[in-house]
């Protein structure tokens, strides 16, 4: 063999060898800095925060967040779609960076995965028909059906009041809050359980058709945005913590809080211990 020619073909395998070495040694803040995007992943049933709007298009307190991460890291958001309950095994098997949902930081979830600073509380309430007086205080819908979404905490947190009222309610589960609310609206349940900001935005858009039963139930939650635990990731979460936290500081996230809820909320900048 042409000693010329070895030589070339052992740059060549050593090159081989080393851009892949490269490639792995790089952490996902790198990989995202050097793609120049940052893959969210998301459902867009779960209006205010992420929703379809008249228009077709993506759009929600989540979008207008990210597009303020996005310009705090430099880069682009894209986003993918997927029904809740494919979410979070998204996020496990590579699909996205992370996920904005977001999800309530519960204890089960926090062993599992880690979460970012806090955007809102999601302390859970009941949503029912305007015109439906027999439904009061959250008591009311003791024996009564009541949808919630599949795999959530608001599900969750259903079940555990419904244990403590006079009959169990019976539960119906819906792969998104709006198959719920549309079922609601027909009269095929009488009631919807998720979190207050949810509901609160439902009842908003629709006063004629849907009213919040107050007071909210369930022990004080917040929801938050999640990566997973994995060393590789951590640099990009920082980073993402970091940008949350600042958007808080300057005033954004508080603009952001009153145009989709229309309220603020004080939450705390690193995510609190769950307690439940």
């Amino acid at each position: 063999m042409n000693k010329r020619f070895f030589v070339q073909i052992t740059l060549g395998l050593g090159l081989a060898m080393t851009v892949p070495s490269l490639a792995q040694a790089q952490d996902a803040l790198a990989r995202v800095k050097a793609a120049g995007t940052l893959k969210v992943g998301t459902e867009t049933a779960f209006a205010p925060f992420d929703f379809i709007d008249a228009t077709g298009q993506h759009a929600g307190f989540n979008v207008d967040a990210f597009a303020e991460v996005g310009k705090e890291l430099g880069v682009k958001i894209q986003w993918v779609e997927l029904p809740w309950e494919g979410v979070l095994p998204g996020l496990e098997a590579g699909q996205f960076n992370m996920v904005a949902g977001p999800a309530t930081i519960t204890k089960a979830r926090v062993e599992r995965y880690r979460f970012l600073s806090p955007v809102a509380e999601a302390t859970v309430a009941i949503l029912r028909r305007a015109k439906d007086d027999t439904i009061k205080t959250p008591q009311d819908i003791a024996g009564k059906t009541v949808g919630a979404g599949k795999a959530t905490a608001q599900l969750a947190q259903l079940k555990t009041f419904s244990a403590t009222l006079p009959k169990p309610v019976e539960p119906r589960e819906y792969p998104g809050f709006n198959e719920a609310y549309a079922d609601l609206a027909a009269g095929r349940i009488v009631a919807v359980a998720n979190s207050l900001p949810n509901i609160a935005f439902v009842a908003s858009k629709q006063p004629n058709v849907f009213a919040v039963v107050q007071p909210p139930f369930g022990q004080k939650s917040y929801f938050g945005y999640i990566g997973t635990k994995k060393p590789d990731d951590q640099p990009l979460l920082d980073a993402v913590q970091a940008a949350l936290v600042k958007i808080k500081a300057d005033g954004r996230m508080k603009k952001l809080q009153e145009k989709w809820f229309g309220t603020s909320f004080e939450t705390p900048d690193v995510a609190p211990e769950p307690s439940f």
